[in-house]
Parts: C-alpha cells; structure tokens; sequence
C-alpha cells in the first residue's frame, strides 16, 4: 500500500510525531518525583509545592452521623402491666414445669425396675453380604 502524500510531507510528519513524543518523555523525567512513595505513605511536605486547601465550610463527619440506636418509646402504665404480667405467668408456668419433673424423676427413682443388661449393637453387614449374589463365573462376551 503507497500513501498519496509526497516523500517529504511524509518524512515532515513523522520527525514531528518523534519530537513531540520525545518532548513528553523528557517532561515526564523531569516532573516526576525524586523519590517514590508506597501507598498509603504519606507526601513530604517539601515536596508539594501547593499548598493544602482549606474548606471553610467543611464539618467532620461524626457530628452528622448517628451514635448508636435511638432509645426505645416510653411504655404506657397499660403496657407495662402486660408485660409484669406475662412475666409472672411465665415464672409460674416455669415453675409448674419444674415441679412435674421433679415429682417425675421422684417417681422413677421409688419404682425400680429390672435393669437389662446393654446389648452390643449387632453387626449386619455380615448378612448383607450373605444376601448379595455373587456374579456370574462366564465372562459377558
């Protein structure tokens, strides 16, 4: 493929292209920085040459935000009595519930029973495999 540009436009392009590429390579040399830094490392002040800028509106962000969950609503004396209520009926269904065991595990402990002997858990892969057929002796070709 020929370009329809004579030879020395062309030639004029491409020493433009080179020296405008080599002009911001040199530039990039010369403003970076002498030393690098991590992230997260802070900027020495020699460094910078301007200097911070100063908000004069500017708040810190934990006067806006909320601390915490806002305290719960007072109760009613009618709320309140329903919950002393519920929890004396909770204390005395706990209780109840108590002594049904105890006069349970009474119970159990004045009635001996005859004590078994404890039985070995019975092994019944032994009969599993008795049970499987074994396969044919002829090969199935």
């Amino acid at each position: 493929m020929t370009w329809s540009m004579p030879r020395p436009v062309l030639q004029l392009v491409a020493a433009i292209l080179t020296l405008v590429a080599v002009g911001a390579f040199a530039m990039g040399v010369i403003n970076a920085p002498h030393r690098g830094r991590l992230p997260g490392e802070k900027p020495d002040a020699s460094a910078s040459a301007a200097p911070a800028i100063e908000a004069e509106e500017a708040t810190p962000l934990s006067t806006e935000r909320i601390e915490g969950p806002p305290p719960p609503p007072e109760l009613t004396p009618e709320e309140k009595a329903k919950l002393e209520a519920e929890a004396k009926a909770k204390e005395q269904a706990e209780a109840a519930r108590k002594a049904q065991e105890e006069a349970a595990a009474r119970a159990a402990a004045t009635t001996p029973g005859p004590v078994a002997p404890a039985q070995p858990p019975q092994d019944r892969v032994g009969d599993l495999l008795d049970g499987v057929t074994p396969p044919p002796a002829d090969p199935p070709f």
